[in-house]
């Protein structure tokens, strides 16, 4: 039996194409002492893997030419040389697109799960995996949000914004959602609850929008984008406003050409903080959000939104339309299991 591998074929310009992919085969490796063999059964594309596709390191190495695409997923070992885990269980953590990786004490984001039983298994790599994790650690670890604060999100109708939107909303602050489409700003405030939403692509000058859907100023600003929101978020900051630095999605494409940041006197003017983060600095605080997450979604007090692309074939093109804008919340690709795999997942 062997392992299908997505491999990166060429460095995208631009906007990652499927053509900038290629699905190979190669040999199921063996788990050493110390190491476990997983079956990947859903992949979470994250829009900060663009980043590993230039040849160019950032936070992690670059991924190289004919290297399999790095990516977190859901999984189920298969066989375990690792203390703690054993075959059967089920767990998430940053592996490969393929059907079978090697994982170990130090694969990064590593965690068993225990999923309930009226819970979508996808859930865990997403609403309750990491998109959920990043949006509760990045609202209270970060922006240390507070009832009544006016809370501003970039890429509201995405995989981490969606989540950040509920979750605001759920402990009493005022929500305004940016988003690209009056069809995602529909969805921001009717089905997640937002107090507004704006279109960024119509609704004319952006600081000028923000402040008059809330005059008051933002408190905090959730930011998924940088780029020029960032500038325009930065404009309508309240004095001691925060600035959570979760990703700047607006660059990714074309990350030799960033763009400037021309209000950054306003850290100053307002004495403001602005502070990125990377959830693997705080996996100590996962715990902790997980149990709130699992409380909110069993009362139906947060809706999970999914997008799900069927086949490890059909990767590459799922990113690109992610990368391009194309999808609304979490981006998944669900494996293509053989008959002989998909019994036991049913019975999840």
């Amino acid at each position: 039996m062997l392992n299908r591998q997505v491999v990166l074929k060429r460095h995208p310009q631009g906007i990652p194409l499927p053509e900038d992919f290629d699905l190979v085969e190669c040999s199921i490796a063996q788990p050493s002492e110390g190491q476990m063999l997983v079956r990947n059964l859903f992949f979470s594309l994250e829009a900060a893997i663009r980043g590993w596709l230039d040849g160019k390191a950032n936070y992690f190495e670059p991924i190289p030419l004919g290297g399999a695409i790095r990516g977190p997923s859901v999984a189920r070992v298969v066989e375990s040389h690792l203390a703690g885990f054993e075959a059967g269980d089920l767990i998430f953590g940053l592996h490969h697109w393929e059907d079978y990786s090697l994982s170990d004490a130090n694969t990064v984001l590593l965690s068993k799960l225990s999923p309930e039983p009226d819970i979508p298994l996808s859930y865990y790599s997403g609403g309750l995996g990491g998109s959920g994790h990043t949006a509760y650690v990045g609202l209270h670890e970060i922006g240390k949000i507070k009832m009544g604060e006016t809370v501003l999100i970039s890429a509201a109708a995405g995989a981490t914004g969606s989540m950040a939107t509920q979750i605001a909303k759920l402990r009493g602050c005022n929500v305004v959602g940016i988003v690209g489409s009056d069809e995602k700003a529909e969805l921001v405030t009717k089905t997640l609850g937002a107090d507004a939403a704006l279109n960024y692509k119509t609704c004319g000058d952006l600081a000028t929008a923000i402040s008059q859907a809330r005059p008051e100023g933002v408190d905090v600003y959730f930011d998924n984008v940088g780029g020029t929101t960032l500038n325009a978020a930065l404009a309508c900051m309240n004095t001691f406003g925060r600035v959570i630095g979760c990703g700047m999605i607006s660059d990714y494409n074309d990350q030799d050409n960033p763009t400037p940041i021309y209000n950054m006197w306003k850290l100053v003017e307002k004495e403001l903080t602005m502070r990125g983060f990377l959830l693997y600095t705080y996996m100590d605080k996962v715990p902790a959000a997980s149990e709130q997450l699992h409380d909110w979604v069993r009362a139906g007090e947060i809706t999970v939104l999914e997008n799900i692309t069927e086949g490890l074939p059909n990767a590459g093109w799922a990113y690109s339309e992610m990368m391009r804008g194309a999808t609304i919340g979490k981006n998944l690709v669900a494996m293509d299991l053989r008959a002989d795999e998909t019994a036991p997942l049913k019975m999840q």
